[in-house]
């Protein structure tokens, strides 16, 4: 669930959610939120309304979306909640739920919860009641689970750390400081109202990682990671991912296909290529790319956003885990980032999001056969140097048309030729 909180995502929701949650799962219920200024309302009416179905109830406070993730086994919980809206601005807020090993949840678990939402469900009374217990450490288990997997030996290195005024403000600063980096912080102050506000991954171009190593900035709910090397360059998930990718498999330990999705560059497929390491391509979305992994026995996989799963550590993306493993790399091989990122080359790009005038018409656009012309003659064009994706979305009346191509000017051009098209075919349709 996702909206504006106290207008697309009521109290009374969250409340109903966690009722409905408590009939699914029972047991211990855990609950944790980012730093948003309604965060601690909805999930104190998460947290109630899970109580009122007889779940106890562990309220982790801030804490990181993986951090409640990776806490479900450890504390033995049977279902972990998270009120967050991850990258968005502060004004939004969201609930989701981890199952008790720590994945997101099946689509039939979901429909579940969903069902009973709404409905009018007998509550228990009495010793029945539910509990709820805060726990004060949250952090620092979290913190301790993570370095239990992951310690690069770092000392001296210089590292700053963009926190986004979100939930690895405390968190993030503790992990780091505990393997001896120098270290500087941004981001660490939030007031409820400053997550993602010009910080973070979604505002990195911003960040002036002058006079360090490495610098990592999470996004609110520090699930992603993107990072800037030394010389001010941005290092995105495909280009983290290609290093890991490169790294596991000269150390022996990559299992499977990298899963990556269709919005991962071109110069990410040939890097692989050219490595001779397999890869499976998804749909966008996290839940998508970790499925993907499971069935396929794969130890890595993520997005460009920089959602990466390293599976021998955690079951979800974890922003913290992936920055420690990033920084390993360079610690072991004494190669500084810049250098490091040269495992891929990243195309140009071109994406043009083209709007269409009738509601849900964006599939219907999509698959037109002037569209299909179109983008056959672009792949002509591009021969085996480019690659076009079209993508309608399923939330707005949009249709993203994407082109990359070693040649930034044949890039755009195509791009633009094709979304020409696809807005005449939008006109024709309404």
């Amino acid at each position: 669930m996702r909206g504006v909180a106290n207008k697309g995502l009521l109290p009374e929701d969250a409340l109903s959610l966690g009722l409905a949650a408590s009939r699914v799962f029972g047991g211990k219920i855990l609950v944790g939120r980012d730093t948003r200024l309604s965060g601690e309302m909805l999930a104190r009416a998460l947290c109630a309304g899970a109580a009122s179905g007889g779940a106890d109830v562990v309220d982790l406070g801030i804490l990181p979306t993986p951090g409640a993730a990776a806490l479900a086994p450890r504390l033995g919980a049977t279902v972990a909640g998270v009120v967050s809206a991850s990258h968005n601005p502060y004004p939004d807020n969201g609930i989701k739920f981890f199952s008790g090993e720590g994945r997101k949840l099946s689509p039939e678990k979901e429909r579940e919860i969903e069902d009973l939402l709404g409905r009018d469900l007998a509550r228990p009374t009495g010793s029945g009641i539910g509990t709820v217990e805060v726990l004060d450490d949250a952090a620092q288990l979290y913190g301790d689970s993570v370095l239990g997997r992951l310690r690069p030996s770092a000392e001296e290195i210089r590292v700053l750390l963009d926190c986004a005024n979100g939930a690895a403000y405390e968190v993030a600063p503790l992990v780091f400081g505990e393997i001896g980096v120098d270290l500087t912080l941004t981001g660490t102050e939030p007031t409820g109202t400053n997550i993602n506000e010009g910080c973070g991954s979604t505002h990195v171009d911003e960040l002036d990682a002058s006079g360090h190593d490495v610098a990592f900035a999470f996004d609110g709910d520090a699930d992603r990671v993107l990072a800037v090397d030394e010389k001010g360059n941005v290092v995105d998930g495909d280009r983290i991912i290609a290093i890991l990718a490169r790294d596991m498999k000269e150390r022996g330990v990559l299992s499977g296909e990298v899963v990556v999705t269709v919005m991962s560059n071109l110069g990410f497929f040939k890097a692989m290529e050219a490595m001779q390491i397999l890869y499976e391509v998804t749909g966008v979305g996290d839940r998508h790319v970790a499925e993907a992994m499971g069935r396929l026995g794969a130890s890595l996989g993520g997005e460009q956003s920089g959602h990466v799963i390293l599976s021998e550590h955690v079951t979800t993306g974890d922003g913290i885990v992936t920055a420690l493993a990033l920084l390993d790399v360079m610690v072991r091989t004494g190669r500084p980032l810049s250098e490091l990122a040269g495992a891929m080359e990243v195309y140009p790009q071109t994406l043009i999001n083209v709007r269409v005038e009738e509601p849900g018409a964006a599939k219907t656009v999509a698959a037109s056969e002037a569209v299909g012309l179109a983008v056959t003659e672009a792949e002509r064009t591009l021969g085996e140097e480019g690659r076009v994706l079209l993508r309608p979305s399923g939330t707005e009346p949009v249709v993203r048309v994407m082109v990359e191509h070693t040649d930034e000017t044949v890039c755009r051009e195509v791009c633009e030729e094709i979304s020409r098209v696809v807005q005449d075919a939008g006109k024709e349709g309404t």
